[in-house]
């Protein structure tokens, strides 16, 4: 991974760290302005305690840390013991002895020969382990570090932030941490080289700085916009001169099929020729791009997106162009959709749907949580005024006030979608208004939950267990989808997180992550490498799987029965929606079909398949190009070579490089003569 050359200051900056006696810090975790969870450190010498627990969204990490750290700072023993974020038991051991380093966690076991500890990347340790890694390359003054159990890290200083005002203001050095994650993090190191603050999604700060929650949101959000722009600036191709892509197949949705070999032309944006491949010379002010046999497809969907300013890295090298955003915090995501249509970042087109949380101590901290049932109805205006397609309800919503809320949606033009509430029931929200039902498992819970069960809770998971004994058969089922097919309510699928919360097992690779886990940096790799669960036993492993088994079978019947279904992830690494695709496959569609409802079949869904959905003369140039044919193996769409966006270019091989991600395949060859490409 390349950084700017801001990074270059690191080898002229010394680490500044104290080493002091007996003393706690006390951290707090915020999301969207609530405190949400602790995180305290305890430094008795070279000895640290910590005990960092979350609670979100009805989840959230629970462990105790103890580590000792060498005379350098680098751990030579680290044991973290709890439960991760959706609950599977946490036990994890590292130590450096007489010149071997061994450990052991769910992830993976083993031990290196080193005459001196080397840097570990915990899988379960908290957000303090951010401040490690950056001691340990500040200390060895260079911009990256090898580390075990492999791969190497990366850090860039961005140089020096204050937060606060007055007697009471920090200075820190901010630094972007990369290799450990999915995507690079933002830190704060104090003058003692300390953490300060981790901005991210949740903000984790020093006890007493709560009220800094906005300060700190503003300044993560200015660090990682500088970040986008720059890699913007660096992969956003655009071509003054017509581009002309040889030697390709065109998928067409209509057959589900790709077609004679052909030329296909776009300028400004949008799609200009489309004709059959021949002999013919590129005229010499054209841009020619060589396909080399690949084939062209419209961009893709993720239908259940909650975007960032770095997911539209994933989106767009993976293919997908387009995404339904279904939660996010309001005034983020519309500065986020503004930047990207300005061209300022690199992003997908972004469709939101309008959050709306019920009061609970589970509630989510996103959207709205309207207190009463006439501030919601405010809120659904809210939305409507600012174009947004839908509302999205959540599990602590009252459900007595779903049949207003949708009413109120349907006057404005709105649909209503969403979680099924607490204590509710598909059935009842289906007759309530809903118009489409978010994820298989609150489908699927309808028919195995007992009344008075909790869904706000990891019971939203577990209890899919239960399908392994789901009767597809039963009244129930057929009460329901004949609701959904009456009602023309289709399913957010999200069937491949349903897969990985429910099928990953320790020490192993799931199949749902094989094809692209070994590109990830390494925290990300053993990160995936785990069971979200707690099995009692093999046999309570193995009624996992067959629940699962009955999870492809229910989307199989749902296509059967012709009820629409709708691509999603409920991430925002993109991986997971070709991963969705081949469960879709597994379900009975044909790879054709499967890329005619990622593509098509969501546009026209969208109000968008005049401008998008297809390679057609007239419409946007949204598309990617492969080497395979994914209408006839859907695999094929894990090398993509290039991806163009409302005409411009993106290579997938630049976009991974920025995320610390090995590239999967090289850029096609551009062979005019003539370069006419510029950076924006």
């Amino acid at each position: 991974m390349r950084f700017l050359p801001a990074a270059l200051s690191l080898l002229c900056v010394a680490a500044n760290v104290s080493s002091p006696a007996a003393s706690t810090t006390h951290y707090v975790v915020l999301s969207n302005g609530e405190k949400v969870g602790h995180l305290d450190v305890v430094r008795n010498g070279q000895t640290i305690d910590l005990d960092y627990d979350v609670r979100n969204n009805g989840r959230g990490p629970g462990t105790k840390e103890h580590l000792i750290l060498d005379a350098q700072g680098l751990p030579v023993a680290w044991r973290i013991d709890g439960h991760s974020e959706m609950g599977g038991a946490v036990h994890e051991e590292m130590s450096w002895k007489n010149g071997l380093q061994s450990w052991t966690s769910q992830a993976d076991q083993g031990e290196h020969p080193t005459p001196a500890p080397m840097p570990y990347i915990g899988n379960d340790a908290s957000p303090w382990a951010l401040g490690l890694y950056v001691t340990a390359m500040t200390r060895a003054r260079a911009d990256g570090i090898e580390v075990l159990p492999r791969g190497r890290l990366h850090l860039d200083r961005l140089g020096e932030v204050h937060v606060g005002s007055g007697a009471a203001a920090i200075r820190s050095d901010a630094y972007f941490v990369a290799g450990v994650e999915r995507v690079p993090k933002l830190i704060l190191m104090d003058r003692h080289g300390q953490p300060f603050a981790v901005l991210d999604a949740q903000i984790v700060v020093r006890a007493g700085y709560e009220s800094a929650y906005a300060e700190l949101r503003r300044l993560g959000e200015e660090l990682e916009l500088r970040r986008m722009q720059q890699v913007q600036q660096h992969s956003a191709h655009r071509f003054d001169a017509p581009v002309r892509i040889r030697h390709v197949k065109v998928f067409d949705p209509a057959t589900g099929r790709t077609g004679d070999p052909a030329s296909v032309v776009f300028f400004r944006g949008r799609i200009t020729t489309i004709e059959p491949e021949s002999a013919a010379p590129t005229p010499p002010e054209e841009v020619e791009i060589d396909g080399d046999g690949g084939t062209l497809v419209a961009g893709l969907h993720d239908m259940h997106s909650h975007s960032n300013r770095w997911s539209g890295l994933f989106y767009l090298s993976l293919g997908i162009t387009s995404v339904r955003d279904m939660g996010n915090e309001n005034a983020v995501l519309a500065d986020l959709m503004q930047r990207i249509e300005a061209g300022e970042v690199p992003g997908p087109h972004i469709i939101p749907s309008g959050f709306i949380e019920g009061r609970s101590p589970f509630s989510a901290r996103l959207g709205f949580i309207p207190d009463t049932l006439d501030e919601a109805l405010q809120d659904v205006r809210w939305y409507a005024d600012r174009g947004y397609i839908q509302i999205k309800i959540y599990n602590s919503m009252n459900p007595d006030w779903v049949k207003p809320l949708a009413a109120e949606a349907r006057r404005l033009g709105l649909r209503t979608t969403g979680h099924i509430p607490a204590f509710a029931t598909p059935d009842r929200m289906l007759e309530d208004g809903y118009n489409e039902i978010t994820h298989i498992n609150q489908l699927m819970l309808g028919w195995l939950l007992q009344p008075g069960e909790d869904t706000r809770s990891p019971l939203r998971l577990t209890a899919m267990a239960r399908a392994a004994d789901l009767d597809l058969s039963d009244a129930r089922v057929a009460h329901t989808l004949a609701l959904m097919k009456e009602k023309h309510a289709g399913l957010d699928t999200t069937a491949a997180i349903v897969e990985q919360l429910m099928l990953s097992r320790a020490g192993t690779v799931a199949e749902g992550a094989a094809a692209y886990l070994d590109h990830m940096p390494i925290g990300y790799q053993r990160y995936r490498r785990r069971s979200y669960v707690n099995f009692k036993d093999k046999a309570d492993e193995a009624r996992y799987e067959r629940a699962f088994d009955k999870v492809i079978e229910t989307l199989a019947l749902l296509h059967r029965q012709q009820i629409p279904l709708w691509p999603g992830t409920d991430d925002i690494i993109g991986f997971q929606l070709h991963r969705e695709l081949e469960l879709y496959v597994k379900a009975g569609l044909s790879p054709g079909e499967a890329l005619r409802v990622a593509t098509y079949d969501c546009d026209r869904y969208l109000g968008r398949d005049q401008q998008y959905g297809s390679i057609e003369r007239g419409k946007r140039a949204d598309f990617f190009l492969t080497p395979g044919d994914p209408s006839q193996d859907i695999r094929a769409l894990h090398a993509i070579l290039m991806v163009v966006k409302d005409g411009v270019v993106y290579y997938p091989a630049e976009l991974h490089a920025a995320l610390g991600i090995t590239p999967f395949a090289p850029p096609p060859r551009l062979t005019s003569a003539k370069p006419a490409g510029t950076h924006p």
